[in-house]
């Protein structure tokens, strides 16, 4: 991959705390105006990920490079050519709506004829244009997520990092927010995005699945689920749990997983594998409506990574 075409480019990061090393040799690259997912649960090492890029952690060893700049060797000279939005993200709750945007912008240096159409432009991708005179610290979480967003964007940068940013957020705020993001995409923004939440993987253009601070694969959801060397199959039923425990051990079947209604399993025969497991839920009494072999999700490929073979998934 040509280095010219990439926003950010990470090799061998590395970070340790007493007794856990959070970030294991992470190397990946993130190709301008795409959305990049970092994708794993909490533990996986995201968080401190994205606070070394954004220069506000020194890592061990390792180094990247995020709009052209060295974080490790001159980790302020790319601050003006990014944002960082934290899960935590700064707003005063006594300052208005606008008031917050006025702010950061004049922390970014931005003059106020951008700050105005910018704030207009992205108020109303946020559906808050009305809000503009609210406190914020009377907003809903959503949209004090949204207001984040907002405020971060206001300076219009190279490169955006958010951490989580729709971690409690409900579903309509979830969906706005990433309107917002694909919106951005036109500009030219490149985004790096982490997520505990394996269904908006699926709206990235490529994800890193972590875990324990490592790489388990990368690639675009729709390769990694089409490379799967196997067959996720979904048996619907009340009793996902006790068909789950008679089940266990089964050698054809290399993980498990509830989900909503029923069971997903990771096999490697499907063909063979349903009537066998039908005959053996059926001799241990327990109902079920059917089984059935289904298209795997981001949440189906995470959970065979971390639990299952992995069999021949390709990265």
């Amino acid at each position: 991959m040509n280095e010219l075409s990439n926003a950010i480019e990470v090799s061998e990061l590395t970070k340790s705390f007493p007794s856990v090393l959070a970030v294991d040799k992470l190397s990946f690259a993130v190709r301008k105006g795409e959305i990049f997912g970092l994708v794993g649960p909490d533990g996986a090492g995201k968080t401190t990920t994205m606070r070394m890029l954004a220069g506000v952690m020194t890592p061990d060893s390792g180094g990247a490079t995020v709009a052209g700049f060295d974080i490790v060797a001159s980790p302020e000279s790319a601050k003006h050519r990014l944002s960082y939005m934290p899960q935590r993200f700064g707003l005063y709750e006594e300052l208005t709506v606008d008031e917050n945007i006025r702010f950061y912008a004049k922390i970014f240096g931005v003059k106020s004829t951008e700050r105005d159409e910018n704030a207009a432009r992205l108020l109303a991708a946020a559906g808050m244009s009305e809000f503009k005179n609210r406190l914020a610290g009377k907003l809903s979480g959503g949209m004090k997520q949204k207001l984040g967003l907002v405020c971060a964007l206001i300076h219009t940068p190279e490169v955006i990092l958010l951490d989580e940013p729709t971690n409690g957020v409900d579903p309509v705020s979830r969906r706005d927010f990433w309107r917002i993001l694909y919106s951005l995409l036109d500009m030219g923004v490149t985004i790096l995005v982490t997520t505990a939440y394996l269904d908006e993987a699926e709206r990235c253009h490529r994800i890193a699945l972590l875990h324990e601070g490592k790489m388990l694969f990368c690639n675009t959801p729709t390769h990694l689920k089409e490379n799967l060397h196997g067959a996720v199959l979904s048996i619907i039923t009340n009793n996902p749990r006790e068909i789950r425990e008679i089940l266990a051990g089964n050698s054809g079947i290399s993980s498990m997983m509830v989900v909503g209604d029923g069971l997903h399993l990771f096999v490697g025969d499907a063909t063979r594998m349903i009537p066998e497991l039908k005959d053996i839920i059926t001799v241990a009494g327990l109902p079920f409506d059917s089984i059935e072999q289904v298209m795997p999700t981001v949440e189906d490929l995470f959970v065979e990574a971390v639990t299952g073979t992995a069999r021949g998934i390709e990265k």
